[in-house]
């Protein structure tokens, strides 16, 4: 794997980085409320699409707090077609957990430390050094944060009975985040199952999804090694969901919305705070079946349709006119006219 310093790049400073955990939060969570209004998935595909981004939005606030006060280190964040935390946070995340007891026996007792603020404030005066403060949010990172919770390289979710009405009998979805892009995306798949229970394969099926699906590949690539490695399994709808790029002040990439974007905020024609969001389903589904192999050995494989992909963008109503403008062929080719979101600046002067 190739990372440019673009893939991993630290902003300047400690106000950037407060601002940029804003940024991502309150974009996250417009997606999030965009994607259930519009009814861009169906509503079991919009459970589950919460449940992944919810370890999403956990993780990154966990990656606030680890460096709130850490003037040594600074979360890495890619400016190339992302907007995004570098692929690394999550696993620095994930192993810190992993050794959450022996961090914890190295810091100072929380009771010593309250004792010695409340002196330090009430009785002299003083403001807390920083790196009393980083102790502190250290043993909140440490205490709090858990490491189930934590939105790992991959994220396996169950085997359910599809919703009335799918071309399916059952469903599975999974996530991952893809390093080469260092964006999240959401996997739903459809299917009818060669026998009684799917349950009772599971860990054969997650076994699979892991090793064939778990990157940013051709999708009918992706399904029909599914189908091949899964006899049992009769996959008839695979989707897969791409939460990106998010469109900011801090991108640099070739992209003609961030270009939009920070031309706009260059002649100070939008503010600092304006952002887009990128938004894109590729589907594939089954259109008939074939068998293939030896007369005692026939494998049931799926005859997959053409590659469907819609595109959407999630955009404030200044920035969505901006983007007409600016970028008439991209907003023209999208599956719907731009979705308005809110702007951060509306939120925060309404509060």
């Amino acid at each position: 794997m190739i990372v440019t310093p673009l893939d991993s790049a630290v902003l300047d400073s400690k106000e950037q980085y407060v601002f940029y955990h804003k940024m991502l939060d309150f974009t996250l969570k417009e997606l999030i409320t965009a994607v259930q209004a519009k009814q861009i998935l169906n509503q079991q595909e919009i459970l589950l699409f919460k449940q992944y981004t919810d370890l999403l939005l956990y993780s990154v606030e966990a990656m606030r707090v680890k460096y709130m006060y850490d003037d040594e280190e600074n979360m890495k964040v890619d400016l190339t077609d992302s907007g995004f935390p570098n692929y690394l946070e999550f696993r620095y995340l994930f192993n810190d957990l992993e050794l959450r007891e022996e961090f914890l026996s190295k810091l100072t007792n929380i009771d010593v430390l309250k004792d010695e603020f409340l002196d330090t404030l009430m009785r002299k005066k003083e403001p807390i050094t920083k790196r009393r403060l980083f102790q502190a949010a250290s043993i909140v990172y440490y205490t709090s944060a858990k490491k189930e919770y934590i939105f790992n390289r991959f994220v396996q979710g169950k085997i359910l009975d599809a919703p009335q009405g799918s071309p399916g009998e059952f469903m599975v979805s999974w996530s991952f985040y893809e390093v080469s892009h260092n964006r999240p995306f959401i996997c739903y798949m459809y299917f009818n199952y060669d026998g009684r229970d799917p349950l009772k394969d599971r860990e054969d099926i997650y076994y699979v999804l892991k090793t064939v699906a778990d990157r940013e590949l051709n999708i009918d690539t992706m399904a029909y090694a599914i189908d091949k490695r899964l006899p049992k399994v009769m996959p008839k709808l695979i989707k897969r969901v791409d939460l990106g790029p998010i469109h900011n002040v801090f991108a640099k990439d070739e992209n003609e919305v961030t270009h939009a974007i920070l031309d706009g905020i260059a002649k100070k024609n939008i503010p600092l705070e304006s952002y887009a969001i990128s938004f894109k389903i590729d589907e594939v589904s089954s259109k008939s079946e074939f068998k293939e192999g030896s007369f005692f050995s026939k494998q049931t494989f799926q005859r997959w349709a053409g590659l469907y992909r819609r595109r959407y963008v999630f955009a404030p109503h200044r920035i969505i006119q901006l983007l007409y403008n600016k970028t008439p062929e991209i907003m023209n080719k999208l599956e719907i006219p731009p979705v308005e979101v809110s702007s951060m600046q509306s939120s925060v002067s309404s509060k």
